[in-house]
């Protein structure tokens, strides 16, 4: 199985378990998050979701092998970057969280990660651009030019750094996280559950006009470069494994 369950009290953890892929994200590693989440949104005696990857990596993002991204019904891309969600979501980074795995840390509501994580949003080294919500979030969540420069450069922020920028909430030690995203619950789940959904229902709400134009112009940035022969070259040129060689069309 691509993602495990698991309960600790109140509190559901979701485990992505494809290592040897880097927690890539296919079409059944998507199924089985929103699987997870959908039961976390179903169940009352649920009250926090914790979603990590495994010690060394959360996430590569998008399985490119296996195709762009695939949504689900209740939680678009990977089962989770576009939820409604009622219940907090704590994200547990350790090693890398890469594209996709970015954005599915940008889309929960608290991250935790140790001075291992990084963090990088490398589509435009390959002719792509994010299209799960960085293109909005990553400028919410980083001063902007710091976002700017990770989105047109694909360059890397340690977990110091995204620590530094107000990005990852807490920092601990390699291995940590989600030990440390697990105290994070645990502190939320001594809130008044009610409460807590009032709360972040409130905030959704007074983003939700930002969001929409957020898609908007995401959506408008993939139409931009969905017929470019960069588009293609840098796809080739990542399963070849070879610099891509750019023509500006």
């Amino acid at each position: 199985m691509a993602v495990r369950q698991e309960v600790r009290g109140r509190v559901l953890v979701v485990h992505i378990e494809r290592e040897e892929k880097r927690n890539a994200i296919d079409v059944d590693t998507a199924v089985g998050i929103d699987e997870a989440l959908n039961r976390l949104d179903d169940e009352p005696e649920l009250w926090v979701g914790v979603l990590t990857g495994t010690r060394t990596v959360f996430s590569a993002g998008t399985d490119l092998k296996a195709g762009l991204d695939f949504r689900t019904e209740r939680g678009g891309e990977y089962g989770v970057i576009r939820r409604q969600r009622e219940k907090p979501l704590v994200a547990a980074v350790e090693g890398i969280a890469f594209g996709g795995g970015f954005e599915i840390a940008l889309a929960c509501d608290v991250v935790v990660a140790s001075t291992a994580a990084r963090f990088a949003l490398p589509e435009t080294l390959r002719g792509l651009v994010p299209t799960s919500g960085a293109l909005f979030r990553a400028i919410r969540a980083l001063p902007p030019h710091v976002a700017k420069e990770l989105l047109i450069t694909g360059t890397e922020l340690s977990g110091k750094r995204a620590h530094h920028f107000g990005l990852v909430n807490r920092l601990t030690e390699p291995g940590h996280a989600l030990e440390g995203a697990l105290a994070v619950a645990e502190e939320i789940c001594a809130s008044s559950p009610v409460a807590v959904r009032a709360v972040l229902g409130a905030v959704a709400a007074q983003l939700a006009d930002e969001d929409r134009r957020g898609w908007a112009e995401t959506e408008r940035a993939v139409e931009s470069i969905r017929g470019s022969a960069d588009r293609q070259e840098g796809i080739a040129a990542f399963f070849e494994r070879r610099p891509p060689r750019w023509s500006g069309r």
